[in-house]
């Protein structure tokens, strides 16, 4: 069965330039978050 409704994105801080982001997930503490461009690094 597809998942058809829009995902839930949560607000997270990444962890190496420090600007807000939007991810798909729930982020974890223990786990740094990188946004879009960092990621790509």
């Amino acid at each position: 069965m597809p998942f058809d409704g829009p995902r839930e994105m949560f607000t997270a801080t990444c962890g190496d330039c420090g600007n807000e982001c939007q991810i798909p997930f729930k982020p974890k503490d223990d786990r740094p978050v990188y946004c879009r461009e960092c990621f790509q690094k």
